[in-house]
């Protein structure tokens, strides 16, 4: 293998130290659209703590994938212009407190070159654990960097997509994003312009900002909360998904869901544009 194919790979970050507090949970429930409606009790109990009544503030599972932004393996040297989110799978080993000081542990798990101009597939893995060690999730992501690749790493061996069910879905729901709601979701960690910035955007091949597929992560965590999950979430063990397409902000994402026991197979398009977004979903509940 290449040189820099061995750079990748033995890339790995331990002890990365983080904390966040109720704000930024709270911050993370309204950046996926939680809380629009004033007077949805179920939505409130993730963006609102000053209550009449006590009652405990919930976290939504995917915060986990904010609760650390910023760790990693380390710095890839990538063309920042060209990368974009490919999976993104986070199994829960319980559920994420209000407020913590957390450790990361970042490796480099997979590298797959498409070859000179195909681009290059990075899989990274980051473990959180609290302050006694604990292990609080797993998470698993690929990067697909667009401008990057033909260093001559190997090009097969991705893993299968989980497999759709064939028969019409169980459920289906939908779910409004705002027309600002990359501005506020960025404020949960990723400030990448490619959100904000028209000029940026434009350049990366798109006809105006858009939403973070992470943000599309958390919304289809949203839909499986309030079909499935009863707001519940301790009921989530596994939330994973493909990125096959971007949202702009203000369309409305349908998910369409098939339940298998405690699996939730889902997938998600953009209503407006009949365009898929999110491929091969699964949750698993438990």
């Amino acid at each position: 293998m290449s040189a820099r194919y061995d750079e990748l790979m033995a890339m790995k970050n331990f002890g990365q130290a983080y904390a966040y507090t109720d704000r930024d949970v709270m911050l993370y429930a309204y950046g996926i659209g939680m809380g629009a409606d004033p007077m949805a009790e179920t939505e409130l109990a993730f963006v609102n703590e000053a209550t009449y009544t006590a009652r405990p503030l919930k976290v939504v599972p995917t915060f986990a994938s904010v609760a650390a932004w910023g760790a990693g393996p380390g710095e890839m040297n990538l063309n920042r212009l060209l990368v974009v989110d490919g999976e993104r799978d986070i199994t829960f080993h319980r559920p994420l407190p209000v407020a913590a000081k957390i450790t990361a542990d970042s490796t480099v798990l997979d590298v797959f070159d498409k070859g000179k101009d195909k681009g290059v597939v990075i899989r990274h893995q980051t473990v959180l654990r609290d302050e006694t060690g604990a292990e609080l999730a797993t998470l698993l992501a690929s990067r697909f960097a667009r401008g990057d690749g033909g260093f001559g790493g190997p090009s097969a061996g991705q893993p299968e997509p989980h497999q759709m069910p064939s028969r019409a879905p169980d459920r289906t729901v939908e779910i409004t994003t705002r027309p600002d709601q990359a501005l506020i979701y960025r404020l949960c960690g990723d400030r990448n312009p490619l959100h904000s910035d028209p000029e940026f955007a434009k350049r990366a091949g798109f006809a105006r900002p858009i939403l973070h597929g992470m943000c599309t992560y958390g919304i289809t965590c949203r839909g499986v909360l309030q079909t499935y999950a009863d707001y519940d979430p301790a009921a989530f063990k596994r939330h994973a998904v493909r990125f096959s397409s971007p949202v702009y902000p203000g369309e409305t994402v349908t998910m369409a869901m098939w339940k298998d026991g405690e699996v939730i197979s889902f997938e998600a398009k953009v209503k407006e544009r009949d365009v898929t977004v999110i491929k091969s979903g699964r949750t698993v509940l438990g």
